[in-house]
């Protein structure tokens, strides 16, 4: 197992053997390509102009835990308010995984995107990803759960029934898809993967969802806001699925810049965000808690999930 999850985090964390910045500059845990002078634990804006990026089209993307097909109708006003506030052509960029997201905004290829929680973190640090929003409701309240699920009819009760039996995770990228899980799994119950309970990954939250509802799994670990979203879709049927366990509150996710575009350009992003009509738009039918935009730091507000991930040994190193 342990082989299995280096491999897994190596890949989702991007292994690169480009050259990098050989700046001596203050970095907190982010690449050695990136630097962070005022300590907010994101990556600064280069010093060098010639590395600042002002790009004709804005490529956004939508964190890839659903048919991205389906997400593609959803933006779509969004994507037009964007335009016109950026006066900018801008394109929706379908992911099919954290790493290749990831990756492509470390190669330049994606401008502004929406990374899940667990992703959010290596993002940051990685790809030289600047989050500053996150959906909330009218109350600013946000956040999602993440849920242990068995098949309504299953024999397993409580998480500590999962003793010998299979558990779904998403991917290693995942907080409510494994990073949460396991330390709680850990934590809590004295239960270690691998050891007290065998690990399959499905690849995405819908995928564990549908597993389980379909028995295809005898458990596993999602987003209840993915699945929730997936019940109002009549995907499937609430009563097809028993929860066993629902966690705290985790932040959802972010939404942000790539470290190097030009601020004239960010403030006229920030604004297009933090100016979005939600009230008869697609975003708040498909996200029915929410209606609008919340400022965030990444460095107080996934404060948690860093956490979390040094208690699975995580690490940053992006290489």
């Amino acid at each position: 197992m342990q082989k299995f999850l280096g491999a897994a985090l190596a890949a989702a964390l991007l292994v690169f053997s480009g050259a990098a910045s050989a700046e001596d500059c203050p970095r907190s845990f982010l690449d050695k390509q990136y630097c962070d002078r005022d300590g907010d634990l994101t990556a600064d804006l280069p010093t060098d102009k010639s590395k600042i990026a002002d790009p004709g089209t804005i490529i956004f993307a939508y964190t890839p835990v659903e048919d991205p097909a389906v997400y593609a109708k959803v933006w779509d006003g969004f994507i037009n308010h964007m335009s016109e506030k950026t006066g900018k052509k801008v394109v929706f960029f379908p992911v099919q995984s954290n790493a290749a997201q990831i990756e492509a905004m470390r190669s330049g290829r994606l401008h502004v995107a929406g990374f899940n929680t667990g992703s959010n973190p290596i993002a940051v640090a990685c790809a030289g990803f600047v989050p500053f929003a996150m959906m909330a409701a009218a109350d600013g309240s946000y956040g999602y759960e993440m849920e242990l699920i068995v098949p309504a009819d299953s024999p397993i009760k409580t998480p500590a029934d999962l003793k010998g039996h299979t558990l779904a995770f998403t991917s290693p990228t995942s907080n409510s898809g494994f990073k949460a899980p396991s330390a709680l799994l850990k934590g809590e119950f004295g239960l270690i993967a691998d050891q007290d309970f065998k690990t399959t990954f499905s690849g995405k939250h819908d995928n564990s969802v549908l597993g389980v509802a379909n028995k295809d799994y005898e458990a596993a670990a999602v987003a209840n806001s993915v699945m929730n979203r997936m019940f109002q879709r009549d995907v499937v049927k609430k009563d097809q699925i028993r929860s066993i366990y629902k966690s705290q509150t985790f932040p959802t996710t972010g939404y942000g810049h790539a470290h190097n575009l030009d601020p004239a350009l960010v403030a006229k992003i920030k604004d297009a965000f933090f100016s979005f009509p939600w009230e008869g738009s697609e975003l708040k039918k498909e996200f029915k808690k929410e209606d609008k935009f919340i400022p965030i730091t990444h460095k107080k507000d996934w404060d948690i999930i860093r956490k979390i991930d040094s208690a699975n040994g995580v690490k940053y190193d992006c290489k």
